[in-house]
């Protein structure tokens, strides 16, 4: 005061401060004068030491009284502190573990004071606050007084303060009892009293250094303890509920036995599954004059408070433990007790609430024992043995040593009481426990890395709620969903309020249907809230109860929610949140959520499980809405193990989510770093986890900020070494032309010791970039600012490339070209032994494949002759190879002569070395084929973008695969509109001899023709010149015809025989055809027997010239081709019939031959000289048709002999054909076997020339060279 400068403000506080200090007097005064009428009821045991326990709470800070269940303490102590005086300078607080009992018990001590609730005795409970200015006793829970502490540090409001139910040892008492430990060393005026059944109370005199115990018995009537392991022989097959239906039977005979009353049962169950499931199983027996009633925290208060109403008859009270210390049920003569209980304990490894029934201990055992025997002898029956029983622990393991503690943590940090390992507990937590809250803490980010308090964590500490709650609520403020998520979160702190009875299962789902939402549990909460809310404001409180008891929804925790929802909107204000006026998203509501449940996500593996986090699996809670949809990736509020791990309010969620909000926690993994041309930077693929779940997968990031170093080697490795860094930069530019110069000798000279190797490469690279060129961005912005001296660090000279053991080179044994037929076929290397392109590489258009030739290809290129040479000689048979060693030597010798001939290489090859061996090579000798690949020009065929169509080193056999692909039929459109291709009349200028184009960036010949289209002939493109010059030689004959239209139509009668030709034909085809056929041949003959016209003034001298004596030709040559078919009708006419299946091969062989001369077209396809023997190779058929029975021998010989040369003649035809060739040798060998078959046959007809089977192969040799 003495610091405010203001004596005016001095004065008024003083005044205030003295008016405080003169009201607090009074109401001292009329506390300590005000009468109380103190009773203790007699039947209670702790009303004989009532006395003794005020005494010692005078003499002593802190007491402790043990006192089994039904003593009288909960209710008597505070009265003994009234007695003692206290309660007038401050309260007397008294707490209870459970909302339920802190009414019961206040509502008790206020009957017995004659006082109204809320006058001497006062209560606070969540929510409710009964509590006047009048009021001496305060019962309240535990958490009640927890909360205090932050405002009121050393409890300065109460005078007493008495911790009820201390054997629970419950999380909130073992707090309480370690912090009034610290209080009652700064406050010695402060009396503390403890209560406890009998269990372990040594350990709570220890606690508070020797404080003085005081027992009270709690019975006044022994109990017998009855142990039935067994009850019959049978009872391995006996359900629980059958086993607690023998012992009531059992309880039914010892009362008539004893002649007792009947008396209640209180029976033990784990949860409220099992007392629905025992109540069933009771009820079925229909025992007369017995009620069977549930207990259970969630029962409503109307429900809980049948149990203490008064009745008739035997009542059966299945209830959990929640009668065993927090509820003294009246009435109970008989105890069931199965020895187990359902407890809550948390895993750290699993991060699992779990709540699996196990056995109690032997202290919950005697609890349990202790609630019958108040009213008359009582027998407790144990549904285990007594071995079981002395096996058991002695003791409940405390809570603080089963639960999580983050919530403790969090409260401890804010309110300043140190570090919580260094906090006196009565039983220490597990340092396991202690961290795994410190972790949960960390996950919602309230404390740092140090376990520090931060920002949000004092925010998080100021709310009345779990951590986990808490932090989904500051959260919402940022999404702007604190309306929702308040609401939301304020129904996952109750109780869930949707009620299933087991007699109602089916119409319960049907009422909570129209809430639920399939995709959200939380949103399903929000739909409840709204649902109830219109509800809310149209009813009355009667009608509201009867429309929740309708709709199976909890009136009591509904309530509840509203509650804490205006409580939690409360605090919300006090700190700056508000709701948000717009409806928030579905998104913004469930990251929100998910930012305090970020340990409970969830991926859909497979059928209904789902993979967690921690390498957990769990399944989805039955009664979820999202069950039906199972989304791919969830939430859940908690996982919990029971019989299963199921997690319980789903939401589907978007995986993006997650990283965001977990940034803090999520680990991350980098694989395969690379280089990436496109970005031109090294990513790698990242996997992103958290707590063992992988929440992204394979996705691409700069690595340069994760590991500079490795993409620094990756960047000079990959980018720059291996050319996948795309610049302009004329440095890098220099070294790769240096160093494909180089490569290209070694692809050259097939070695790979000319160019340095990349690490050579790289070290120079290493060297004279600096360290933080990591990418190409980089690598660009260096060099641009770089100086000049630093730029000619990473411009390589040759030396610097090429290796100090390198041989010369001389590239004029490599040339880059070959050229054959005028065209320069472009040549390209490779060293890669085993691919299909290892050697040399010619590039070839596809129109101009006709134009290479074999033979200009079998010398492949100077630097490799010598070695094709050697492989040669060395694929000889040994018999002939034996003449030529050593063969490199050999090569040596001869490989001059080689290089300078001009002639084919296996010819040359065979001549030098007949010289050397004076032995002759036959030309099959040579093998070809064994060649290494690289010895024989590898050909590629491209298409007119230089695209690759096919390859292969066999240029006959690649001709044919690409041959329909070649653009024979390519048109010619020069000096013709665009439209106008059909000709009739030579008007379309010079037709050329050649002419050259570019294709594939290779200019190559073709060769313009004129081909018969039959009523008009077209301008076309041919590959090579013999083919074009035929084609168009047809087609200048049908232009030709056109102009002779007037002489053709005097054939008829100017022409003998002219009609009886079309008849001869008709076994092979149409007349209209043949007399084409005749007209074009005819034509030919006549006019165009020397050079072809190539213009319109040579067009028409040429008809001109022989237009005047063509009609005498065309009877001259109609002479001719009657005689061919008259003999041919003959020699068909013969063939008809039956046939001797002796002479069947001979016979094919004959048919076969007539084919060949006879056909459609045969008259302008056969040359003249050719066509006149015609009728002597008919009349031989004939000949041979007669004696062909008789001369089998001979036919046996002949007819394979005819069949191998005719095959071998088609093969090479068809070869040429490929390659646009034309050999005359060829062509007069197909017609020497016309006269070998005369020679054979008929040689009495005689040959055109001297024919023998010697003479044949001898012109075959030449052909097949």
């Amino acid at each position: 005061l003495s610091s405010h400068g203001d004596d005016n403000a001095l004065e008024e506080k003083l005044e205030k401060l003295t008016q405080e200090i003169e009201e607090s007097k009074d109401r001292l005064s009329k506390k300590i004068n005000r009468p109380v009428s103190i009773k203790y009821p007699p039947q209670l045991p702790v009303s004989q030491k009532v006395d003794d326990i005020s005494k010692a709470i005078k003499d002593n800070q802190v007491v402790i009284v043990a006192g089994e269940t039904g003593s009288g303490k909960t209710t008597q102590l505070p009265k003994a502190c009234l007695q003692a005086g206290l309660g007038r300078k401050g309260l007397i607080g008294h707490t209870q573990p459970r909302r339920l009992a802190a009414r019961t018990v206040s509502t008790r001590l206020a009957e017995e004071l004659n006082s109204p609730l809320g006058d001497l005795v006062g209560y606070q409970v969540r929510f409710t606050d009964q509590v006047s200015d009048s009021t001496l006793i305060k019962v309240m829970t535990d958490g009640i007084l927890l909360n205090e502490i932050k405002f009121d540090r050393y409890l300065n409001r109460y005078e007493v303060i008495i911790i009820d139910e201390a054997h629970e040892r419950s999380l909130n008492i073992d707090f309480l009892l370690g912090y009034l430990k610290r209080v009652l060393l700064k406050r010695p005026e402060l009396k503390l009293i403890i209560t406890s059944a009998t269990i372990d109370v040594d350990r709570f005199s220890e606690f508070f250094t020797g404080a003085p115990i005081f027992s009270v018995s709690g019975r006044s009537y022994p109990v017998d303890v009855n142990y039935r392991p067994s009850i019959g022989a049978d009872v391995q097959e006996l359900s629980l509920g059958e086993q607690i239906a023998t012992v009531v039977e059992e309880i039914q005979d010892e009362e008539r036995q004893r002649s007792w009353q009947v008396g209640d049962v209180l029976v033990f169950l784990p949860g409220e599954r099992e007392i629905r499931e025992i109540a069933k199983t009771l009820n079925d027996y229909e025992w007369r004059d017995t009620e069977i009633l549930p207990l259970y925290a969630r029962l409503s208060t109307k429900d809980q408070s049948r149990v203490f109403q008064p009745h008739s008859g035997r009542r059966i009270i299945l209830s959990t433990n929640v009668a065993e210390t927090s509820i003294t049920v009246p009435g109970i003569r008989y105890v069931i007790d199965p020895g187990t209980v359902r407890i809550s304990r948390y895993s750290y490894r699993s991060k699992l609430q779990r709540l699996p029934i196990e056995s109690i201990s032997q202290a919950s055992a005697n609890q349990r024992k202790g609630r019958c025997g108040r009213i008359a002898e009582g027998i407790c029956y144990r549904l285990y043995s007594e071995d079981d029983f002395i096996s058991r622990p002695e003791f409940t393991d405390p809570e603080i040593q089963r639960t999580n503690l983050a919530a403790v943590i969090l409260k401890m940090i804010d309110s300043g009481l140190g570090a919580v390992k260094d906090f006196q507990f009565i039983d220490p937590p597990d340092s396991r426990l202690l961290n795994d809250g410190y972790k949960l803490l960390f996950e919602l980010q309230a404390v740092d890395e140090n376990n520090r308090l931060t920002a949000l964590g004092k925010k998080l500490a100021t709310l009345p709620t779990d951590p986990r709650l808490g932090r989904m609520l500051l959260s919402a403020q940022d999404l702007n969903a604190v309306k929702e998520v308040l609401i939301i979160v304020s129904g996952l702190s109750i109780q869930d309020p949707r009620e299933r009875p087991a007699d109602k299962q089916q119409a319960a789902d049907q009422a909570h249907a129209e809430y639920k939402d399939p995709e959200s549990d939380f949103l399903s909460f929000l739909r409840l809230w709204e649902f109830f809310e219109d509800k809310r404001q149209e009813l009355s409180n009667n009608q509201l109860k009867r429309f929740c008891q309708k709709n199976f929804l909890s009136a009591v925790r509904m309530r509840e929610w509203r509650e804490i929802h205006r409580q939690l909107l409360l605090v919300l204000k006090s700190i700056g949140i508000k709701e948000n006026d717009s409806e928030a998203s579905y998104d913004s509501i469930h990251k929100a959520l998910l930012s305090g449940l970020l340990g409970n996500i969830g991926k859909h593996e497979e059928k209904r499980e789902y993979q967690g986090c921690r390498n957990r699996r769990f399944h989805l809670f039955p009664g979820s809405g999202v069950n039906k949809k199972r989304p791919k990736w969830l939430f859940a509020a908690e996982i919990v193990e029971t019989q299963q791990v199921y997690s319980r309010y789903n939401a589907r969620l978007d995986p993006a989510w997650i990283e965001p909000l977990a940034k803090h926690l999520v680990k991350r993994s980098y694989a395969e770093p690379h280089w990436e041309a496109k970005r031109a930077q090294i990513i790698a693929k990242e996997k992103v986890t958290l707590y063992g779940l992988e929440i992204v997968s394979q996705r691409p990031v700069n690595y340069s900020q994760i590991d500079p170093g490795v993409c620094r080697e990756i960047f000079i490795r990959t980018g720059l070494i291996e050319r996948e860094f795309r610049t302009k930069n004329k440095a890098i530019a220099h070294n790769l032309k240096l160093i494909d110069e180089v490569e290209s000798i070694e692809d050259r000279t097939r070695r790979k010791d000319v160019l340095v190797d990349d690490e050579v490469i790289y070290g120079l690279y290493d060297k004279a970039l600096p360290e933080h060129i990591v990418s190409g961005a980089a690598f660009e912005k260096w060099a641009k600012k770089a100086s000049e001296a630093d730029s000619k660090l990473i411009r390589f000279t040759k030396g610097q490339l090429r290796s100090e053991n390198a041989d010369s080179f001389d590239p004029g044994l490599y040339p880059e070209h070959i050229e054959n037929n005028g065209i320069r076929f472009p040549l390209s290397y490779q060293f890669k032994p085993g691919a299909e392109d290892d050697g040399v590489n010619i590039s070839v258009p596809i129109n101009a494949i006709k134009q290479l030739t074999v033979d200009k290809l079998e010398k492949i290129v100077p630097g490799l002759l010598r070695e094709k040479c050697i492989h040669l000689i060395k694929t000889l048979p040994r018999t002939l190879r034996k003449h030529f060693v050593p063969v490199p030597d050999v090569v040596d010798k001869i490989l001059p002569k080689v290089e300078a001939s001009s002639r084919p290489l296996l010819e040359i090859l065979s001549d030098e070395l007949k010289i050397i061996g004076s032995i002759s090579i036959p030309i099959e000798a040579w093998n070809l084929e064994s060649l290494d690949s690289h010895l024989r020009f590898n050909i590629k065929v491209l298409d007119e973008r230089g695209r690759l169509i096919n390859q292969g080193r066999d240029l006959v056999k690649l001709s044919q695969k690409v041959e329909h692909l070649a653009k024979n039929a390519a048109k010619l459109e020069e000096n013709r509109p665009e439209k106008q291709v059909d000709i009739t009349a030579w008007d379309f200028g010079e037709l050329k001899q050649s002419q050259i184009i570019k294709q594939a960036g290779i200019e190559m010949m073709q060769y313009p023709a004129l081909q018969d289209c039959g009523a008009h002939i077209r301008l076309i493109h041919c590959n090579d010149k013999l083919g074009a010059e035929a084609i168009t030689r047809i087609g200048i004959a049908r232009l030709l015809s056109f102009e002779l239209q007037g002489i053709r139509s005097q054939f008829k009668k100017a022409i003998k025989n002219y009609q009886k030709l079309g008849l001869l034909y008709a076994p092979v085809g149409q007349a209209s055809a043949l007399y084409d056929d005749f007209l074009i041949a005819a034509i030919c003959l006549h006019f165009l027997n020397g050079e072809l016209p190539r213009n319109a003034e040579q067009f028409s001298a040429c008809l001109q010239g022989g237009k005047g004596d063509f009609l005498k030709i065309c009877e001259e040559f109609s002479a001719l081709v009657f005689d061919i078919l008259n003999h041919y009708h003959q020699i068909m006419k013969r063939l008809k019939g039956k046939m001797n299946l002796a002479v069947a091969m001979p016979m094919a062989d004959l048919k076969h031959q007539i084919t060949c001369l006879v056909y459609d077209g045969f008259l302008q396809s056969t040359p003249y000289t050719s066509l006149k023997s015609f009728p002597r190779y008919l009349q031989a058929c004939s000949l041979r048709y007669d004696k062909m029975a008789r001369d089998m021998a001979n036919e046996r010989r002949y007819v394979p002999l005819l069949s191998e040369w005719w095959e071998q003649y088609e093969l090479r035809k068809k070869q040429l054909d490929a390659q646009g060739l034309k050999c005359e040798n060829l062509e007069r060998f197909r017609w020497l076997l016309e006269e070998q078959r005369v020679s054979w046959y008929s040689q009495q007809l005689g040959t055109s020339e001297t024919v023998s089977e010697k003479r044949l192969n001898k012109l075959w040799e030449s052909v097949r060279r």
